[in-house]
């Protein structure tokens, strides 16, 4: 008797969902995703805002984009991801679509439904296709947790009301608490 066959997905499928309904593939499986909640739009919109005006302040190259923002880290169409936050500084890895290759700094807001994707599933994408940096901040733990890949160092751990050096800034620091006032 043949075993059942794991369905994979496509970015294909991605694109074939309902106006509306969105989801992300790692390694051709769907997850869809539930609407964010207000804390987490506030940091999303609050995080582009300081991460945008520092690049503007510095006459950065490197763009800014909020999700919904399509990235695309691998070349295969089983992998597509939706990350809260993406900084690319290769704007050779944009296009209409959105970005073909891993964005430099990625930061995710951790949501009840979303905590095993942002800890585990999305951490080891994001390592093995070439992210810099990685920041998942949890609004329910008050704490980020950031992992610089370039370094092969252990996570270092934040409360919310410490200053987060950003690696591919060395200049900028962010306190998360005072995202949320």
């Amino acid at each position: 008797m043949a075993l059942p066959q794991e369905l994979i997905y496509t970015t294909e499928d991605i694109y074939s969902l309902p106006e509306g309904q969105r989801a992300e593939l790692i390694d051709g499986q769907m997850y869809m995703m539930a609407p964010p909640n207000r804390i987490h739009q506030k940091l999303v919109s609050n995080f582009t805002k300081i991460i945008g005006m520092h690049i503007d302040s510095k006459g950065g190259t490197c763009e800014v984009y909020p999700a919904p923002f399509a990235v695309f880290v691998t070349e295969d169409d089983t992998n597509y991801v939706e990350p809260d936050i993406s900084v690319i500084c290769d704007k050779s890895k944009l296009t209409d679509k959105g970005c073909n290759g891993a964005p430099d700094w990625i930061i995710e807001i951790v949501s009840t439904s979303s905590q095993k994707m942002d800890y585990s599933l999305k951490n080891a994408l994001y390592t093995e296709a070439g992210v810099r940096e990685y920041w998942i901040v949890d609004p329910q733990k008050q704490c980020a947790t950031i992992y610089h890949y370039e370094e092969d160092a252990a996570p270092i751990i934040y409360t919310f009301e410490q200053p987060v050096r950003a690696n591919i800034y060395p200049d900028l620091k962010i306190t998360v608490s005072e995202l949320l006032k």
